[in-house]
């Protein structure tokens, strides 16, 4: 039972939403990430990048992938990686930043006016990330106009990155910059992914556990087409194969319980 319960482990670890070495169906993606960092970080450009798609698609794994690649690159800056889910308001992207870049603790508006004057003055690029973007949007407060204003002050040495499920949150809520076009930020809209990709990502994983396929491929095709046609989001697909190998697992473990000893009754 050994050799067969390994294989189960196996398969559960590779389906997890990690962010594997190579991404599927997502070169272009990772290549236009690629170029804006190399562009912007690294050629002292400041400027923006929002990252739109629904969830699973793939965006904070690209993001990440190529933060990864491009770390030795990236070494003479100052990189922030801030998810807003894990802020209580909008407005507390400011202290979170402030104390990233070691800012003494200041609150409301003083915060915001010593950031840009740090973000003004001589130093080294600051990328900065905000993953789940979508929650800093919120009425009367202008902390998404805010952010993607300072990458356009004179001398501005921020790069900022925005990543979110809403296709239109740039039109809705940075209307104003869109009207000076010079400086708005470049888009990159990630598309849910195909039947046929959903089916190449499972089969990829599950690629890298050795012996007889742990699920047959029937049913990776199965589970590839509902997902495509609901959401085209990998990580459920991921997660539905999860379970199913767990589900083979128990019916095996019990089988193999249930046997007879040899010489038995």
């Amino acid at each position: 039972l050994l050799g067969t319960g390994t294989c189960y482990q196996q398969a559960k670890r590779v389906l997890h939403a990690a962010v594997p070495d190579r991404l599927y169906a997502r070169e272009k993606e990772t290549g236009v990430i690629r170029q804006f960092l190399r562009e912007h970080v690294c050629g002292r450009q400041p400027g923006s990048l929002y990252i739109s798609g629904a969830p699973g698609t793939g965006k904070t794994a690209c993001l990440s992938r190529v933060l990864l690649d491009c770390k030795d690159e990236l070494t003479g800056s100052k990189t922030i990686v801030l998810n807003c889910m894990s802020l209580s308001s909008p407005q507390g992207v400011f202290p979170a930043m402030a104390q990233q870049l070691g800012l003494p603790v200041a609150a409301g508006r003083e915060v915001v006016r010593r950031l840009e004057k740090q973000l003004m003055a001589q130093g080294p690029m600051v990328l900065l990330v905000l993953d789940e973007l979508d929650q800093l949007e919120s009425k009367g407060q202008d902390v998404l106009y805010t952010l993607f204003e300072w990458p356009r002050l004179p001398s501005s040495r921020l790069v900022l990155v925005g990543l979110a499920n809403a296709l239109d949150l740039t039109d809705r809520s940075l209307a104003r910059l869109g009207a000076r076009l010079a400086g708005s930020p470049q888009l990159l809209h990630f598309p849910p992914y195909t039947r046929e990709q959903l089916t190449a990502i499972l089969q990829e994983r599950l690629g890298q556990v050795a012996g007889d396929p742990v699920l047959d491929a029937a049913a990776l095709q199965f589970c590839a087409r509902k997902v495509s046609a609901v959401s085209g989001d990998a990580r459920k697909a991921l997660d539905i194969c999860r379970r199913a190998v767990e589900v083979v697992e128990l019916e095996v473990r019990s089988q193999t319980l249930l046997k007879p000893l040899p010489g038995g009754e």
